[in-house]
């Protein structure tokens, strides 16, 4: 073997990993017809590949790895496949129909005697499992290349966590409802499973991975405490244990757990002790298509066991409700307009309102009208609107922001008097209470909330938002902070993040809010609020040299910013501590 084939060589390329979907099944049931048409089917991508000006790297058995210069070309190859394997497969059944998922991510990649490595192919064959059976996926590095360039529509599933990769990938998934280039037409589907509309979770029995038999009864009552939490979301329908309890010990597949107990998302995961430290994994699986929409590590030292349990279950509960909002709103988006429900209206609005951004607002208040024109009784939809409308106005995005405000409350009130545990409305209610000085009742309205749903990370931190406007800013601190902890890929966490560090400012703990308002302003480079507690922040550090800019960009968002607007504006709240720091930052008094 020669010097050179040893030679590694970097470069930036589109990668293109596909697989067949359920390999190992097709095999058992007939490996040599499996293998004809594996050949017969690779024949195929191989041609494609060259046509489309690729290279195929690495080959193992039912999977094959691609470069191509141009992420066009790649994303091109990967339809031109997917089209005619099913035409290919369209007179077999589905049972002996041979699938690729494909993958494609633009990245660095390791060359060396011809086969790809890296960092870039792991993530490609990430992809590739976050296909469907005859699908495509990519990462959002590919998506901006073709996004413009080709008229394939994608549907974006946001930031997926996967094995392996440290930090999360963003995908989009080929397919939409437009009906020149559908998944419909690029694919052949088996048919979808008979699952209710209503979204549904099973908790598996949580494995016991250790060998001492108390940890079996820690394991069982987290799976316990676990279906209770997800009780609290009144919008999912849960499977008891009593039926899950079947499975204890079992390996089955998430696709067959669907069709045994009729649900949408699974719930799994193990516990592993070693001394005094117990280790926790959680993964929430789609149960059809077994895509992983979450998982993640608890590592804690045992002191009191049930204590432990508590606050591993409130974790797992609070951190998984945004994804299953984010997959209900993937679904109600491929399906046809005249087909979506009120449920699919406000799963669509609920993710929109969650990257918090203008345009998405007013987009989701759109979908919640029609939602409550549908179906004018349902509770959730008038509650997220709530949210929605009051969220708009506290960023200046309305022209009146008192008749916005009233209207938030008038959805709050109707979504309570057709469903008093509505755990939105009673934040928002509460909210508007705070907002004229009636905190006391903003205090019942939100503790209310939080009993509704003690893993309501956003009730927790409106919470300390309202206790420290109230002046109890010590205990704003420690109820953030528990916010902080109970939901640390939410959503909003960067709101979260300016809610502590206003509260730490409150509490005149300057230096360690700094980090926190900082990071605020950067996630929120348009929004006004953090900017005026950023300032404030500052001026009680005497950084003033970096207020001038933060204040021209701040003015620019809502009205100027002066001493005499902030006192009008929190006549009704504690806000010495904000007015003393604007003061020494410079900004004007009118």
């Amino acid at each position: 073997m020669g010097p050179q084939e040893h030679k590694v060589e970097r470069r930036l390329v589109a990668i293109f990993a596909a697989d067949v979907a359920g390999y190992s099944r097709l095999m058992e049931q007939d490996e040599v017809r499996t293998l004809r048409t594996l050949a017969a089917h690779r024949e195929i991508m191989d041609r494609l590949i060259a046509e489309h000006g690729g290279r195929i790297a690495n080959t193992a058995g039912d999977s094959v790895l691609a470069e191509f210069p141009s992420a066009v070309d790649a994303v091109q190859c990967a339809v031109a496949v997917q089209e005619v394997l099913a035409q290919n497969n369209q007179d077999r059944p589905d049972k002996e129909r041979v699938q690729f998922r494909i993958g494609i991510h633009v990245g660095d990649v390791m060359v060396r005697g011809g086969d790809l490595f890296g960092d870039g192919v792991n993530i490609a064959a990430r992809l590739e499992s976050l296909a469907e059976q005859g699908g495509l996926c990519i990462s959002d590095a590919t998506y901006g290349y073709v996004r413009k360039a080709l008229p394939f529509p994608f549907t974006d599933l946001g930031s997926q966590r996967v094995k392996n990769i440290e930090e999360p990938v963003h995908a989009y998934m080929l397919g939409s409802s437009a009906p020149e280039r559908s998944l419909s037409t690029v694919t052949s589907q088996p048919n979808p499973l008979p699952l209710p509309d209503k979204p549904s979770i099973a908790v598996l029995p949580f494995v016991n991975m250790s060998a001492e038999p108390e940890h079996a009864f820690f394991a069982d009552g987290l799976t316990e405490d676990l279906t209770t939490g997800l009780s609290h979301l009144h919008w999912l329908a849960i499977i008891g244990g009593t039926s899950t309890s079947a499975y204890r010990g079992q390996t089955i597949s998430p696709s067959q757990v669907a069709r045994d107990l009729k649900v949408k998302y699974i719930l799994e995961g193990s516990v592993r002790a070693s001394g005094q430290r117990i280790r926790v994994t959680g993964q929430l699986i789609e149960a059809q298509s077994g895509q992983h929409l979450w998982d993640e590590r608890y590592d804690r030292q045992v002191t009191d066991i049930f204590a432990l349990q508590d606050e591993i279950a409130e974790s797992v509960v609070a951190a998984i409700e945004p994804h299953l909002y984010t997959a209900e709103g993937v679904k109600a988006r491929n399906q046809s307009p005249d087909s979506i429900t009120s449920w699919g209206f406000v799963a669509r609005a609920i993710g929109l309102i969650n990257r918090v951004g203008r345009a998405e607002n007013e987009e989701a208040r759109q979908l919640l009208d029609r939602a409550i024109s549908l179906e004018p009784t349902y509770a959730k939809a008038h509650a997220i609107m709530s949210w929605a409308v009051w969220w708009a106005a506290y960023n200046y995005w309305t022209s009146d922001d008192l008749k916005e405000h009233t209207r938030a409350r008038q959805h709050a009130e109707k979504a309570l008097a057709l469903d008093p545990n509505e755990p939105w409305a009673r934040l928002v209610l509460g909210l508007f209470l705070s907002t004229y000085g009636d905190h006391e009742r903003a205090f019942h309205e939100l503790e209310a909330a939080l009993r509704v749903n003690p893993c309501f990370a956003m009730g927790r931190i409106v919470y300390a938002f309202v206790l420290s406007r109230a002046g109890r800013h010590e205990t704003a601190v420690v109820e953030s902070t528990k916010a902080l902890r109970l939901s640390p890929s939410d959503p909003y966490m960067s709101f979260y993040e300016l809610m502590h560090g206003a509260a730490l400012l409150k509490a005149r703990r300057f230096q360690d809010a700094l980090p926190y308002l900082r990071r605020a302003v950067v996630a929120f480079p348009e929004f006004a609020s953090p900017h005026g507690t950023l300032i404030s922040c500052l001026g009680h550090l005497g950084l003033v040299e970096e207020v001038k800019p933060l204040l021209a960009h701040r003015n620019t968002l809502g009205p100027p910013l002066t001493v005499s607007l902030v006192r009008a504006q929190m006549q009704r709240f504690q806000s010495d501590v904000f007015l003393e720091g604007l003061a020494k930052a410079g900004v004007p008094e009118d």
